[in-house]
């Protein structure tokens, strides 16, 4: 019965080949985009799946207190991992972790490798990082000793054996390589080239413990998963026993909470320790978007599957009068839409490998296709086939067949009201999904551009920054004079780290003695600092170079009686009650030391916009591990070509690797700029199959009306006036639609825009320019066929009345 069902149905498509044709185009186009955007969900939801003992894996996240003011942060102090270990019998294990940018030196080879992790020797007992030469219990053991990813050895070795070879790592230290793991996959927070044991580090000494200086990301290994809330439970108390150690008492505090391993990318809202969390939200579009994308694609096949029943009621009137029942012409029917979904799905599977390295590019992503030939995922696409089978099948199956075979062959037939009533409805909820999507996406460009542009405080255009250390510090004069002033170099600051998001963290009082602290963000700087990166001062001046002098000697014991100078921005001088003028040479106490305001600096944004601007300090420094160097601009790659050649003069021990500040800012909204780009791709596909469905059913519906058109242009109709008599009734359909998605799209935009503290207001104009963009769109797609009826010669078409 199957297969002369499928013959009868591969027949029937191939007759009708422009309504087949249209039909497997919108098919092909959804089907590929839904694979695309499971593929896209499925690497998300697995993240760090891959870890046998994934399950029973916890982040430690620290939570503290100071002054009524509290906060939570990824990190904590080097004590935590040990302590928990020896005191929780929760815990089977534990591990720190933390990440450096370290400079890599073997034979000739030398370069900045920003993945270069140190862990304890428990890091292989946690994580599933296959180790292809070395033993995991051993292999992070003994201090000076690393671990390379396949990739590095590769980079590094080429086909030598690795093993027992001595890289040189930073300025003086020298690392036997003890291991070889296998590259991490992409679906994973850590992503290590280079694993250093935790025991070459100075903080790793018993007598350098301690609860706070958080750096590292703190890991437990539990017995059982089920442990983990009473656990958690049992740490605020745990602390308070040891706040003696501390320092917690009244209302500072310290404690930790347990967060699951597997929920950290998708649902913490603490951030990721070693790349950017992903946000189940955008999950929840993104499936969303899909769905969407498919049911477009569904109602196209429904809209133009009943479209053209007039032009089949014959042939089915006649299989009736021939015995056929039905039953059996319903499953004929249901047939093509099987046979039509399995070629659109073999289509589909065929062009994701073609497309998927320009989705990968687009969306910074690593998917593979090898995920679709797996046997679950198989699985699922079956049922997925036969679901949008049934789904776009069934109900034009159940239309053809329940027609009354003697009106159809009188001619009798015509739309039923409700037939009518569906394909309008379908239309309209196509267009309206569609003009939802691109109001979508000019609020989310509109907010991007608008982030991009915002006045910050500073200027960020055209200064790169780069990695230093001490050897290039002990140079920095002689590197000044070689590049300020050359090549449009204009200046050039030593910082502890950029503008763009300062992250050091220390406690201040207006109190010289210390009373009532409350924590502040603060920045070292050298006296060049201010000019770099152009910020201003609300009042006072800035760092000098007798401030960084002084700064050094204090911080080396050799002066006991000078004071720091410190600056202060507009919203710290707010919060201690002052105008800028008033906390001029006002003492105060900054970590722990009394020091005297020399300055007030204009706000500025020093972290997300998704954040008010906050409290900040910038003292001096003679020490720091950034540069910043402000350009003109005229000739960029000329600049860059002669600072690398001085560079490599003073500092032949370390690579010229930089990056320019505006490309940091962006990769702070990396998952916002990733939404616009979906929404902005699946914009374009939603209109192009809504027009697409629209121009199939148009097609057919102006065809039956061919002799309508043909009577008015004898009674003397215009072709304009028949074009808009034809054009005009689907036309009013796609303003329904935009009324429809209007409040929808206001609704869903306003609610995102929330996420930010700073944000643009949505405008009339994006809702004019979705609505000229859907009706364009359909316009083009009704006007071709309504011209070539406009056309027909009158008397050709009413020879035969």
């Amino acid at each position: 019965m199957w297969k002369s069902q499928i013959r009868l149905a591969l027949r029937s498509l191939w007759k009708n080949k422009l309504n087949t044709t249209i039909k497997l185009a919108g098919f092909i186009v959804g089907i590929t985009s839904c694979l695309m955007i499971m593929l896209f969900i499925q690497q998300e939801l697995n993240y760090d799946a891959f870890h046998e003992k994934g399950d029973r894996l916890v982040r430690v996240v620290m939570e503290y207190g100071m002054a009524g003011e509290s906060g939570i942060v990824n990190v904590t102090g080097n004590k935590v991992a040990p302590a928990f270990k020896e005191d929780f019998a929760e815990v089977a294990n534990a591990c720190r972790v933390i990440e450096y940018n370290q400079v890599v030196k073997f034979r000739e080879q030398i370069f900045e490798e920003p993945h270069f992790y140190y862990a304890d020797s428990t890091f292989f007992e946690l994580f599933t990082f296959p180790l292809l030469q070395g033993e995991p219990g051993e292999v992070l053991r003994a201090p000076d000793q690393v671990v390379l990813a396949e990739r590095m050895a590769k980079k590094y070795f080429g086909d030598e054996d690795p093993i027992g070879k001595v890289l040189r790592v930073g300025t003086d230290n020298n690392y036997t390589v003890s291991g070889i793991m296998q590259d991490p996959p992409a679906a994973s927070q850590l992503k290590p080239d280079f694993i250093g044991s935790f025991v070459s580090l100075r903080d790793a000494r018993a007598e350098r413990l301690t609860w706070w200086n958080a750096n590292y990301a703190t890991y437990l290994l539990l017995h059982n998963a089920e442990s983990r809330p009473g656990l958690e439970a049992k740490i605020p108390e745990y602390m308070r026993r040891h706040a003696n150690e501390t320092g917690s008492e009244g209302e500072n505090y310290l404690s930790y909470r347990l967060e699951p391993l597997l929920d950290v990318h998708l649902y913490s809202p603490v951030p990721g320790n070693f790349e950017p969390n992903g946000d189940i939200r955008y999950i929840y579009i993104l499936s969303a978007i899909g769905l969407f994308i498919l049911l477009i694609s569904t109602s196209s096949y429904i809209n133009l599957a009943t479209a053209v029943s007039t032009e089949r009621a014959k042939e089915i009137g006649v299989q009736k009068v021939l015995g056929a029942s039905r039953g059996q012409l319903f499953w004929q029917h249901l047939a093509e839409s099987m046979v039509l979904t399995g070629l659109a799905l073999t289509a589909s599977i065929a062009l994701v490998p073609l497309f998927l390295p320009f989705f990968n590019s687009l969306f910074d992503r690593q998917l593979s296709a090898n995920v679709l030939l797996g046997p679950a995922f198989m699985g699922g696409l079956f049922l997925f086939g036969l679901s949008t089978s049934l789904l776009a099948g069934a109900y034009p199956a159940t239309v053809l067949s329940g027609f009354e075979p003697f009106r159809v062959l009188k001619g009798a037939y015509k739309h039923s009201s409700s037939g009518n009533l569906l394909r309008k409805s379908l239309i309209v909820f196509q267009f309206a999904i569609s003009v939802i999507l691109v109001i979508s996406t000019l609020v989310l460009q509109g907010q991007m551009q608008y982030i991009q542009e915002k006045k910050l405080g500073y200027d960020k255009s055209h200064v790169l920054a780069l990695r230093t250390d001490q050897q290039v510090v002990e140079k920095l004069d002689a590197l000044r004079s070689e590049w300020v002033g050359q090549k449009g170099i204009q200046s050039l600051s030593l910082v502890y780290e950029t503008p763009v998001h300062i992250k050091g963290g220390y406690d201040i009082s207006r109190s010289v003695n210390g009373e009532h602290a409350k924590m502040v963000t603060a920045l070292p700087a050298d006296e060049h600092f201010l000019e770099t990166v152009n910020i201003g001062l609300a009042a006072g001046s800035g760092i000098s170079k007798a401030d960084v002098e002084i700064a050094a000697r204090l911080g080396s014991g050799s002066d006991t009686t000078s004071t720091l100078s410190i600056l202060i921005n507009e919203s710290q001088a707010r919060a201690f009650g002052w105008t800028p003028e008033e906390a001029l040479r006002q003492f105060v106490s900054f970590n722990g030391r009394r020091v005297q305001i020399k300055g007030v600096m204009k706000d500025f944004h020093f972290a997300s916009l998704h954040e008010p601007i906050g409290n900040l300090v910038v003292f001096p420094t003679s020490w720091g591990n950034t540069l910043m160097a402000k350009l003109d601009g005229r000739d960029i790659p000329g600049a860059l070509q002669y600072m690398e050649s001085k560079w490599t003069q003073l500092a032949p021990h370390r690579p010229f690797t930089y990056h320019f500040l505006d490309e940091e800012f962006g990769r702070m909204y990396a998952s916002e700029w990733q939404a616009a780009k979906l929404a902005t791709t699946f914009s374009w596909l939603a209109i192009l199959l809504a027009c697409l469905a629209l121009f199939g059913v148009s097609s057919y519906s102006i065809v039956q009306r061919s002799r309508e058109v043909s009577i008015r242009k004898v009674l003397g109709a215009s072709m304009t006036s028949i074009i808009s008599l034809l054009s005009g009734s689907f036309l009013k359909l796609v303003v329904w639609s935009f009324l429809a998605a209007m409040p929808v799209g206001w609704y869903l935009m306003h609610q995102w825009l929330q996420n930010f503290t700073y944000h643009i207001e949505i405008q009339w104009w994006m809702f004019t320019l979705a609505a000229l963009l859907a009706l364009g769109a359909a316009f083009l797609s009704v006007s071709v066929q309504s011209i070539r009826t406009a056309l027909v010669n009158p008397a050709e078409e009413l020879k035969g009345e």
